[in-house]
């Protein structure tokens, strides 16, 4: 039937068609919704994302049905999109929860799947307890599982307007660019080179900054689920083609993204790899002297 589902620091993660099937994927997503129902939550609502894995987005479609045909609001991505830009649409959404069919930086044969707070941010222990509770009352119920488990085909969802199809990707850039002067990167001469690990950042930098003087070269940009020659965790050891492309290309630095693209590595121009202690201390270095 299905292995014990546990999540641990940021969702439940197993190796896809072992433990990692359709029908767990929809075990969690029923779990949810008995959460969100019985949270005392008026009509709640939940954006779903996923990353650029194996069948990532049929796992999402799953996780859709099952919420849809709970009578829950479901935000659907139209795209594989990164973690923080779900996390973005929650809160801009101001839905109950947000869903990321993700393994992040796990080898090619892993998915997972990620909840959000309210917030954007990754969801309470409180939440997770609950939802593993009621994951564990369905798996209980053996051969009978099925029966407790809603699930409607997408197209009625979407006709009926029970699920949507969203494009988180424009509220967010549109959000960076209050954040960020964005004008004075693209006016900037020179280049920097993205590395997307086959993950969902790709395009993301040169959506945002690539229509100026700076150049943005970027690699390992197409989807591959396979992350060939790579695990998707932008460490040393998986940044070799980076280290090794930026001072070729002249490049100011080289910025990696793990697989769902919430995790970044950054290259010197020397093609030397700084660790995150390193660079947030020359971020705090900028602020308090610049």
């Amino acid at each position: 039937m299905t292995a014990e589902i546990r999540f641990g620091t940021d969702g439940w993660r197993a190796v896809i068609a072992e433990d990692y099937t359709f029908d767990n994927v929809r075990i969690c997503a029923q779990a949810l919704a008995a959460y969100l129902a019985e949270a005392a939550q008026p009509e709640p609502s939940v954006v779903v994302g996923y990353d650029t894995r194996f069948a990532s987005e049929d796992f999402a479609a799953a996780t859709a049905e099952v919420l849809g045909a709970n009578g829950i609001r479901t935000y659907l991505s139209t795209t594989a999109i990164p973690t923080p830009v779900v996390s973005h649409a929650v809160a801009n959404l101001k839905a109950s929860a947000g869903v990321v069919i993700t393994a992040s930086h796990n080898p090619a044969r892993w998915n997972g799947f990620k909840i959000k707070g309210p917030d954007g941010s990754s969801a309470p222990v409180d939440v997770i307890a609950a939802v593993e509770a009621r994951i564990a009352s369905l798996t209980q119920r053996g051969t009978d599982i099925a029966g407790a488990i809603s699930r409607q085909p997408l197209e009625e969802l979407i006709g009926s307007g029970v699920v949507q199809w969203y494009d988180a990707t424009t509220p967010y850039c549109n959000a960076v660019s209050r954040l960020v002067d964005l004008d004075a990167l693209k006016k900037m001469s020179g280049a920097v080179v993205i590395d997307s690990m086959f993950g969902a950042g790709s395009g993301f930098f040169a959506g945002l900054i690539g229509e100026g003087t700076l150049r943005v070269d970027e690699i390992n940009g197409e989807r591959n689920p396979a992350f060939p020659g790579i695990r998707p965790e932008p460490i040393g050891p998986n940044l070799e083609r980076l280290c090794r492309h930026v001072p070729e290309a002249g490049a100011m630095m080289g910025i990696a993204t793990d697989g769902d693209a919430d995790r970044v590595g950054i290259v010197d121009e020397h093609g030397v790899f700084l660790n995150q202690h390193q660079v947030f201390a020359l971020l705090c270095y900028y602020l308090l002297q610049v």
